[in-house]
């Protein structure tokens, strides 16, 4: 379980909840840096720069999720 869990962490996922038989890990993302400037270029002018923090905390909020559990 460890090398799996090792494996993932190298993957960019961070250990959110970690118990005897299964471990929780969340992806780490911000969001893609061309999708920023998309965003920069559209509504930078409107929110000065609310935009890119919204969706920032939106990638952040729902990126992937992996349970790992140890089956017998």
């Amino acid at each position: 379980m460890e090398k799996v869990i090792d494996d993932f962490i190298t993957q960019g996922y961070k250990i959110k909840n970690q118990g005897e038989r299964s471990t929780l890990m969340k992806k780490k993302s911000w969001g893609s840096g061309g999708m920023h400037v998309v965003v920069a270029v559209l509504t930078l002018w409107w929110t000065l720069g609310l935009g890119n923090a919204a969706y920032a905390i939106y990638k952040y909020m729902t990126a992937e999720e992996v349970q790992i559990k140890i089956d017998e």
